[in-house]
């Protein structure tokens, strides 16, 4: 399992952060610009990431100001989970983002640079856009 992760302090409360993450409209705002044809309610996303694939998204668990666990609604290239963890630090909240995908040697060489600036984005879009 490759794990891909990143972290960012929102100078928001938890439970303005966990709003916003737990309604997966709003992770049209997070994502790079080589997201097309994007749909959403508030429990699933779907959309294509432009010359890669086609995903699916659902909101598999929700734990309120703690966690959202997102996994594929249909099934995806590789098997992966999508977490966003949530901590209160007082004058705001850290959020960590993080991809466990299972890919294979080829999957990995291809996928891991993408896997790693879709996290880094996300969490520095999430700083920007709640601050």
């Amino acid at each position: 399992m490759s794990v891909f992760e990143s972290k960012a302090t929102v100078n928001k409360p938890i439970a303005q952060v966990y709003a916003f993450l737990a309604d997966m409209n709003n992770h049209l705002k997070l994502m790079p610009d080589n997201i097309e044809d994007w749909e959403s309610t508030a429990d699933v996303a779907s959309f294509n990431i432009k010359n890669v694939t086609k995903l699916s998204l659902k909101i598999d668990e929700r734990v309120v100001n703690s966690l959202i666990r997102v996994i594929p609604a249909e099934k995806p290239p590789f098997d992966m989970e999508l977490k966003w963890e949530l901590i209160d630090v007082g004058d705001g909240t850290q959020a960590t983002f993080t991809i466990n995908a299972d890919l294979n040697m080829m999957m990995k060489m291809f996928a891991s640079g993408p896997l790693q600036k879709l996290v880094d984005e996300e969490t520095t879009n999430l700083a920007t856009l709640l601050s």
